[in-house]
């Protein structure tokens, strides 16, 4: 379930893209990438020190809770001498729920602060007895416009391995999709029409696109109701969802961009994600139009 709301809420609600600034950043992004407005640093739809939380609730039957959190981050700071943002999504199952099937996700990414360019992700999860790491290390050729990925994979079921995976301008990793995506510009996005996207997980890169399908006012517990631009998302069959289906995502419609809820279809039930605090958003959260709910607590 918290892989559910890793790939869902930071690979969909956190799924859209933009081209940075300049002809050179454009043509890295090429023709199959989401509409981006300007990447540079200025122009972003965040700044270092935005934190966000996120409430992953579970429904199958009898079950009907709030089961874990995800905390997501962004600090600026240098890599290789080049300025960069340092995002850190930490997530981990309830107190109660970790007695039956203990959840630990950590993935950190850094990404050129001009540009959103990705350049090296770490992931430790831990689910269960299983246990995954990765190490990327982006490696892009002189014109910037593909290259390939140093990666070192490590699982509970196969000893540490290098290999190298395909990189082009549209492929990132979870965490610097969920930053890339915010800058989407909404002004050139039409209804009812694909855009591919790309990111890559372990040692597999996937394709896949989502749909605008227009404006929502969208009541969240805990935050209120949302003037939101509502997406549909093509989820991929294997471990964590059950057939090729859409899951759902709601961006404030604002010049934070933040996905503040979405919902999945897994092999057993439903996931949804929702916004539940925030802290040093770039821009005014005008979005929201009405008052908070009390948020209970998840122990």
């Amino acid at each position: 379930m918290m892989r559910a709301f890793i790939y869902s809420a930071v690979a969909t609600s956190f799924m859209m893209f933009q081209m940075p600034q300049g002809e050179a950043v454009e043509q890295l992004k090429g023709a199959n990438c989401i509409p981006v407005k300007s990447l540079s640093e200025d122009k972003l739809a965040y700044k270092a020190g935005e934190r966000l939380e996120y409430v992953l609730h579970y429904k199958w039957g009898a079950i009907n809770s709030d089961v874990a959190r995800a905390s997501v981050k962004l600090d600026s700071t240098m890599l290789n001498g080049v300025p960069v943002f340092h995002s850190s999504v930490f997530g981990k199952t309830a107190k109660f729920y970790d007695m039956f099937f203990k959840v630990r996700e950590d993935f950190q990414s850094w990404f050129t602060r001009d540009g959103v360019i990705p350049m090296r992700f770490v992931r430790d999860s831990r689910e269960g007895g299983y246990y995954s790491k990765n190490v990327y290390r982006y490696m892009w050729d002189p014109e910037g416009d593909e290259g390939y990925i140093q990666a070192e994979i490590e699982t509970s079921r196969k000893a540490k391995y290098d290999t190298k995976l395909e990189l082009t301008g549209c492929t990132y990793d979870l965490p610097a999709l969920f930053y890339m995506a915010r800058n989407m510009n909404f002004a050139k996005v039409k209804p009812n029409v694909k855009y591919p996207m790309t990111f890559v997980i372990d040692n597999d890169i996937y394709n896949v696109y989502f749909i605008w399908l227009g404006r929502e006012k969208k009541y969240v517990k805990g935050v209120g109701t949302v003037k939101t631009m509502k997406f549909a998302a093509k989820l991929i069959a294997g471990e964590v969802f059950g057939s090729d289906s859409d899951m759902f995502v709601w961006i404030s419609e604002d010049e934070n961009r933040i996905p503040i809820f979405f919902e999945a279809p897994i092999k057993y039930g439903i996931v949804t994600g929702r916004l539940s605090s925030w802290e040093k958003l770039k821009h005014p959260f005008d979005a929201k139009i009405s008052n908070l709910h009390v948020q209970g607590c998840l122990s």
